[in-house]
């Protein structure tokens, strides 16, 4: 899906480490929220509320998931998961862009 209709869109961004990574918040009609971004390149690491879908739409990083001692290679037109309540890593090598889905 290339793009979303019939949404509400928050206008504040949401700014993390230093404006390296910066994403504003999308809404859907049934509640659901996805969040759309760009990273810097940098390492990072993050936290889960909910289970998370990371799209990766451009770009290419490497990902440390929660229990994994290898860091796997992602670039656009990839995704990974990563588990709720839980910390994952991330190396971005080149400007990404993504769309973060939360899961209830």
């Amino acid at each position: 899906m290339s793009e979303f209709r019939n949404v509400t869109v928050v206008k504040k961004a949401n700014v993390y480490f230093d404006g390296k990574v910066t994403s504003r918040t999308v809404v859907f009609g049934d509640g659901a929220r996805k969040t759309l971004g760009v990273m810097l390149p940098g390492e990072y690491e993050f936290g889960t509320g909910d289970k998370e879908l990371m799209e990766i739409l451009s770009g290419e990083l490497e990902v440390l998931l929660p229990g994994e001692s290898v860091w796997k290679p992602v670039k656009g037109g990839e995704s990974f998961e990563v588990a709720p309540n839980a910390k994952f890593r991330l190396k971005v090598k080149s400007l990404t862009d993504y769309c973060c889905s939360f899961i209830k």
